[in-house]
């Protein structure tokens, strides 16, 4: 899939189709012309910037969207619970950072509410999703490479018990890469910190009060990388000069602070999520009629294409060679 044609575009040709093929069925089990968005957590530049991209996508479809916070597995499940009649409300889910457990799956297929992941490849489902522990590689490798050998990482914590570990999976990806070069990872220390400006500051403090302050760090998001910037300003130290930092996503600010970051365009995840589930919807709809007239349905359903964006490092001046090979 290119993003010269996503599947936001595909999906906004082919809604208007949903509507009016939707337009006899029985009051209770009739199309709401709603998609809903299931976040961990409103706060942060990450999450906003993909609903937006999801929102653009269903207002150019010509459906109404709506967002829910699910911060708790209780939470979650009380929202998907057949009793909630969820059905009557939408007509398909975007879940991002949000896992999902195959008895919801199954029962979402059941009561015909399409349903789209974004953060992990879901088998069976459309998926959008970024290879974490290739960013971990991507950030190592830079740094490796500027001749960097006391690193360290600023990890962050998932927004809530339902997000998918991606640390965990960009930690794996770091260490890879280090091994790899030669570096022993032990050596590596691992500030744990929430995804935002504080949880950066924070981490970076503390490395830098520990026992060998690193010469350069590698910051799970920009946000993060901001406050380890600030963190860095506090103490009379430069950015790439005295310390390097690399982030993650190029958030619209990254370029005003200069920041290496490895770039992900993370609006595409929401409009790409919103063309897929629309495309799936119409699919499904098709389904649905073929039966309803008698015609033999497909003996196997078409698996779909996950949609996985590329990731390219954008070098800017917050990372540089170490002081002592200048």
């Amino acid at each position: 899939m290119t993003l010269g044609d996503t599947s936001a575009d595909t999906g906004s040709r082919r809604a208007s189709q949903l509507r009016a093929r939707s337009s006899g069925r029985t009051p209770g089990a009739g199309r709401t012309e709603t998609v809903t968005v299931v976040v961990p957590s409103l706060n942060g530049w990450y999450f906003s910037t993909v609903i937006t991209g999801a929102e653009v996508a269903c207002a150019r479809a010509g459906f109404e969207f709506q967002v829910i916070t699910v911060s708790s597995p209780e939470q979650r499940d009380r929202l998907l619970d057949e009793s909630r009649r969820l059905e009557r409300r939408t007509d398909g889910l975007i879940l991002i950072d949000v896992t999902i457990e195959p008895n919801y799956i199954k029962s979402l297929k059941q009561r015909g509410i399409g349903l789209v992941v974004i953060g992990v490849n879901l088998a069976g489902h459309p998926s959008v999703y970024i290879d974490d522990e290739l960013v971990g590689a991507m950030a190592a490798e830079h740094l490796v490479k500027l001749g960097h050998r006391l690193l360290a990482v600023i990890s962050g914590q998932p927004a809530c018990p339902l997000s998918f570990d991606v640390s965990a999976a960009r930690r794996r990806g770091f260490n890879r890469a280090l091994t790899a070069e030669g570096v022993d990872i032990a050596t590596v220390p691992v500030q744990k910190g929430s995804f935002n400006i504080k949880g950066g500051h924070d981490s970076m403090s503390a490395l830098l009060d520990g026992p060998t302050p690193p010469t350069a760090v590698f910051a799970m998001s920009d946000e993060m990388a901001f406050g380890a910037i600030m963190a860095l300003g506090k103490r009379s130290l430069k950015p790439g000069v005295d310390v390097s930092i690399v982030g993650v996503d190029d958030h619209e600010f990254a370029c005003v602070v200069d920041l290496t970051t490895i770039h992900q365009p993370v609006a595409d995840h929401g409009s790409v999520a919103a063309g897929m589930l629309l495309t799936a919807m119409i699919d499904a709809e098709k389904t649905r009629r073929s039966a309803v007239v008698g015609d033999k349905a497909p003996e196997h359903a078409p698996v779909p294409t996950p949609f996985r964006p590329p990731l390219t490092l954008i070098e800017r001046t917050t990372t540089g060679q170490p002081r002592a090979q200048r």
